[in-house]
């Protein structure tokens, strides 16, 4: 049971990236090693958050909930960085719009999930005991995989729209949301702070803001790219 607890949980997690890839026929772009060189991007970029985390933010202050608002808030706005990082790899790769989108967030979600999930998933899940966390961890790859695209998308429009389009003021107000939708859960944790909420309800915080976001992105990349 053991064995099949474990493949259930990284099927679940690895499925929608791969059938991605695979419908969307990525491989007849070159698109393999892109998504690696987006993920080298992904991984250096989180390196250079974590220093400059490290070096000018302050600890962790203490709260009732047992976690710090304020460091949260910090750890979200160094996220511009992710903006920043996507918009330089954009600008390497030579492929049509949308699948150009598909390639930088695909690879960007990937290198995330490589880097956040993989050894929890394969340490925790090969338990003797079931436990509904890891199931819940495998949802939420999926949620940052979508995550991830509408923010590419977000990006990619960004880059093509100039000052005087009047889609500027509505792409920068989703891309801070984007920015600061993985502090719904911490908010919602601080305020049951005398009831820890279940690891279905956080996924929820989560997933839904996300889900939202990308409804947003994909119309409005759908509109400016039709084809």
């Amino acid at each position: 049971m053991t064995f099949y607890h474990l493949g259930n949980c990284l099927f679940l997690a690895y499925g929608p990236y791969f059938l991605t890839y695979k419908y969307f026929e990525l491989s007849e772009y070159g698109a393999f090693w892109k998504c690696v060189q987006v993920g080298g991007m992904y991984l250096l970029t989180q390196l250079c958050k974590m220093l400059l985390l490290a070096t000018f933010f302050p600890a962790d202050l203490p709260s009732p909930a047992g976690i710090s608002l304020l460091t949260e808030i910090f750890k979200s706005t160094m996220d511009f960085g992710d903006l920043f990082a996507i918009s330089l790899v954009l600008r390497k790769i030579s492929a049509s719009g949308p699948i150009k989108v598909l390639i930088a967030g695909l690879g960007w979600s990937t290198a995330d999930m490589v880097l956040t999930r993989v050894l929890p998933l394969w340490v925790g899940a090969r338990g003797l005991q079931f436990d509904w966390k890891y199931i819940i961890m495998s949802l939420e790859a999926n949620v940052v995989m979508v995550h991830h695209l509408a923010v590419t998308a977000l990006v990619y429009l960004w880059s093509r729209t100039d000052s005087s389009s009047p889609h500027r003021p509505l792409l920068a107000l989703l891309a801070v949301c984007s920015v600061y939708c993985p502090l719904l859960p911490a908010i919602y944790t601080a305020v049951l702070a005398g009831s820890a909420p279940t690891a279905f309800n956080m996924l929820l915080a989560s997933s839904v803001p996300s889900l939202l976001l990308s409804a947003a992105s994909l119309t409005l990349l759908v509109q400016q790219c039709p084809s």
